[in-house]
């Protein structure tokens, strides 16, 4: 048995993450260490991309910042950096990732919301 082997094996899912699919609106509470103090950081956007992975899987949220420039950003699903990830609002999507965001503006960049 090697390393990798053992260590997905005692990976246990952070409660504070729900189930993410691309096209999630959420909110990432993340730890950030600046000298020596410590703060949570907010990053709200959309899911455009989730990989899986066991221990390696990541999730890459995207959001428009000021002037309109795109800001992604991709966390690590199992970091302990991540404090916790609400789920804003959930959208109909046909793909698994959502590239074709990137070259959409205003408007046309939005997504249907999912009806329960």
């Amino acid at each position: 048995m090697n390393l990798v082997e053992s260590l997905e094996r005692q990976l246990e899912p952070n409660p504070n993450i729900p189930a993410l699919r691309p096209g999630d609106t959420v909110k990432v509470h993340v730890r950030i260490v600046e000298g020596t103090r410590e703060r949570v950081q907010v990053f709200q956007g959309t899911i455009i991309r989730l990989r899986k992975g066991g221990v390696n899987a990541n999730f890459t949220v995207r959001r428009i910042a000021a002037h309109g420039i795109g800001v992604e950003r991709t966390f690590l699903l199992h970091s302990p950096r991540i404090e916790k990830v609400e789920i804003v609002r959930r959208a109909k999507v046909r793909r698994a990732q959502l590239y074709f965001l990137r070259e959409r503006r205003g408007k046309a960049a939005r997504l249907k919301e999912l009806r329960k």
